[in-house]
């Protein structure tokens, strides 16, 4: 009788089964996460909805809170949808309302500005407009920066998990364009077919870092960024040709080097490799030229809503100017043009400048100018802007707005100011500042620009009427809806 060959033992390591929690959801935090309590400490459960029973299994236990993630679900809430639209909705947690009814995201988001607003009492007496829902909820997304990774030998390409650094490999996410799933799944074919290294954190080696695709849904096409740790122009130039022959939407092909350990994603050089130099898309009534670094809203049909109302608050009469400050590649100064005497656009990125310029060119305006530099720098100097000033746009960043440009804006008297915001409570921070300052907040008009996410922005719009005393909280009133 033959010997049989002894079988290795398994390396399996069965981990223990994770607590389990029963909670009863409190309320949802401004992450679109649900808060419950446990033997005094705070839980935060990710997929739970107000009022909800379930059952949640730990994932971290602090000294003050509990991250956990529902399990199952005992009494449901009727926002609840029947199943959700992502099949890695659980592994990802990037969408934390994809499990809501789209009704009731929208009005979560409205509680969520109505508190940021009501934090004070200067904001108590501001309208505050229904939010606009989106046309498209899914397959809305126009760009996406991906993590690329091995892991057990397989190329992944996908995002990293709520709160960790692990990868979680997204084969088809609803929220981005198609485009972008399509030339997602050709990159991780080439990565195990080429054996293309992956950039490993740990161990600080390996060339791919991330995958950049920016599409233009107006005509259809792509612009691709490949984020490496080296130049390795050969790899990259293989992977590109590969990309462009199995999906010829991609038009253009770049490689941006990131040799930095930490978490930044560009590092400072861009190479084109095949294509056109920028991408074209068509956003509300203009055309925009966009590079691989430039920013714009991912949601183009409510950025080209958001661009119209800011043409329409603004009320531009004929011989005055605007100024139009953190301004990106132009998108709202363009919109501004066909009613000013002339447009001033002021943005820290000199790319962004340069494209902003050239967009100004291609829609046929010659009325705009566009400066970079610092809007708290250059605020303090003669600004080279011809006509009366008429009104002033404001589109920071997350932090919002120094309260030096708030002053300088505020020294400048414009008749309106329209601010456009990404975060509610920098939002409500600076509205209070400017009211304080002469402002009279009159109205705040949510858009949902991210459905399925608790992410919402903010159009507000305002008056100079002069210099006026801080509200009293006893003489403040709720702030009103329409």
């Amino acid at each position: 009788m033959t010997a049989q060959p002894r079988r290795p033992k398994s390396k399996h390591v069965h981990k223990p089964r994770a607590e389990e929690l029963t909670l009863t959801i409190e309320q949802i935090d401004e992450d679109g996460l649900g808060l419950a309590t446990h033997e005094g400490k705070r839980v935060v459960v990710f997929d739970a909805l107000p009022g909800e029973k379930v059952v949640a299994r730990v994932a971290h236990t602090g000294r003050h809170r509990i991250i956990a993630s529902t399990h199952r679900v005992l009494q449901p809430s009727r926002a609840r949808v029947a199943k959700t639209s992502c099949p890695h909705y659980r592994s990802c947690q990037s969408c934390a309302l994809l499990s809501w009814k789209y009704p009731a995201q929208l009005e979560r988001k409205s509680q969520r500005v109505a508190d940021a607003l009501a934090t004070y009492p200067e904001l108590y007496d501001v309208e505050l407009g229904e939010v606009w829902a989106a046309p498209e909820t899914l397959g809305y997304r126009a760009s996406a920066k991906l993590v690329v990774a091995r892991k057990r030998g397989k190329g992944q390409v996908g995002m990293y998990r709520r709160g960790s650094h692990d990868v979680v490999d997204i084969a088809d996410c609803p929220l981005h364009h198609p485009l972008i799933n399509r030339v997602a799944a050709v990159v991780r074919e080439e990565l195990d077919r080429r054996n293309v290294s992956a950039y490993d954190a740990n161990h600080r080696r390996g060339l791919l870092r991330y995958l950049l695709v920016r599409v233009s849904p107006s005509y259809d096409k792509a612009m691709v960024t490949f984020v490496t740790s080296e130049r390795n122009y050969r790899e990259v130039t293989h992977l590109a040709k590969w990309l462009q022959r199995k999906v010829p939407e991609v038009i253009s092909v770049h490689q941006n080097v990131n040799s930095s350990t930490g978490n930044v994603i560009y590092g400072r050089e861009t190479f084109k490799v095949l294509g056109t130099p920028d991408l074209i898309d068509q956003v509300g009534d203009v055309r925009l030229r966009l590079g691989p670094t430039s920013f714009l809203q991912v949601h183009h049909a409510q950025a080209a809503r958001i661009y119209r109302l800011v043409r329409d608050w603004c009320e531009l009469q004929p011989g005055e100017s605007a100024l139009d400050l953190y301004c990106g590649v132009g998108g709202i100064s363009l919109h501004l043009a066909s009613q000013a005497h002339q447009v001033l656009g002021i943005e820290t990125v000199t790319e962004a400048v340069r494209h902003a310029q050239a967009n100004a060119t291609m829609n046929g305006f010659n009325n705009c100018k566009f400066v970079a530099g610092d809007a708290e720098e250059l605020l303090t100097d003669d600004l080279p802007l011809t006509g009366k000033l008429g009104a002033v746009v404001v589109n920071p960043p997350r932090s919002g707005c120094a309260p030096q440009v708030l002053a300088a804006i505020a020294a400048m008297q414009p008749r309106t100011l329209v601010y456009v915001s990404c975060h509610p409570d920098s939002l409500a921070r600076d509205l209070a500042l400017l009211a304080e300052q002469g402002f009279r907040v009159e109205q705040v008009q949510p858009v949902d620009m991210f459905p399925q996410t608790p992410h919402v922005e903010n159009v507000a719009r305002l008056k100079f009427v002069g210099v006026s005393q801080p509200v009293k909280r006893s003489e403040a009133k709720p702030t009103k809806r329409k």
